[in-house]
């Protein structure tokens, strides 16, 4: 078996992995920063400097380590998937006969459970917080009203045409992942609220291209996911103290305000447009929190 020294390896990997497997930057910059940390464990506590030497009981004296020091379950298996990738390629070159990382079982990660608004915060929001004159107050507050009444993605928002907006049946097409279509349906007053929005844009903006997309930027382009991002913080930042204030902690909000009100969990996976149930049934943890404590609050013995 070759001797390994390991910085000439894993820049080796690192270039194999840029070049013929196409990983991102943030990808491989990643891969060698936990590879180097568990590189100096080898070297410091093993007196290692051949990748070779470390076999499954060495590995798993790292991860001990690691949640000695504290790091999440999450850090760990993303620093175990470096490691899986790395020996793979090690096999691959024939330079380690067996592959330590077979006998190395990743550490279970919570799930942590999606971060939602509360309702009478979002009621705050729309009752309460004074919008801009004009087309960007009509866009900004169209942008929150959206993303709160149907659970979209940003990147369905972005994409949404006027001609998807079908204001006297109250529904809209949606693209989504996979170019999946969905029609989602909305109340009366967001359809008023698009119509005045249409009528502000028309008369107040530009709208260059020959796609009329439905959110624009103040100079009548198509809106993009840094514009709506920010949006949404802005005015989260203004009835919320929760630390994200993302478009997708509305997507969450819906959902969960959908399921606190009794909807049916296979219905809005539809309007979520998620592929499959599991990805819907984390909203329920939510929903059973909410219960527990109306039950504590509620009943004599609790």
């Amino acid at each position: 078996m070759s001797f390994i020294l390991l910085p000439m390896v894993l820049d080796t990997f690192l270039q194999h992995l840029a070049t013929e497997k196409h990983y991102s930057l943030l990808t491989v910059k990643a891969y060698r920063k936990d590879l180097e940390q568990f590189f100096a464990y080898l070297s410091e506590n093993y007196d290692i400097t051949n990748a070779a030497h470390a076999d499954h009981y060495i590995i798993r004296s790292w991860l001990a380590s690691l949640f000695e020091d504290g790091i999440s379950p999450r850090s760990i298996n993303r620093k175990l998937s470096a490691l899986k990738t790395f020996y793979k390629f090690l096999q691959g070159q024939h330079a380690i006969a067996d592959n330590p990382m077979g006998k190395v079982v990743s550490p279970k990660a919570t799930k942590k459970l999606p971060e939602f608004i509360d309702k009478e915060s979002m009621d705050r929001l729309f009752s309460e917080i004074v919008f801009k004159e004009g087309f960007v107050g009509a866009r900004d507050r169209l942008v929150l009203e959206i993303l709160y009444s149907t659970g979209m993605r940003v990147s369905e928002l972005v994409a949404l045409q006027e001609k998807d907006v079908d204001l006297s049946l109250g529904q809209m097409r949606v693209t989504g992942t996979g170019n999946k279509q969905r029609v989602i349906p909305f109340c009366p007053k967001l359809g008023k609220q698009i119509s005045v929005y249409i009528y502000i844009i028309r008369r107040e903006v530009a709208i260059q291209g020959s796609n009329n997309f439905l959110i624009t930027t103040n100079n009548g382009q198509k809106a993009y996911p840094r514009l709506i991002y920010g949006i949404v913080h802005k005015y989260l930042a203004l009835v919320t103290t929760k630390t994200k204030k993302s478009p997708h902690v509305l997507r969450h909000t819906f959902a969960t305000l959908m399921l606190n009100n009794g909807a049916d969990l296979n219905a809005i996976k539809e309007l979520l447009g998620h592929a499959s149930l599991a990805a819907t049934q984390v909203y329920t943890h939510n929903t059973i929190d909410r219960l527990k404590k109306i039950y504590q609050q509620a009943h004599p013995k609790a």
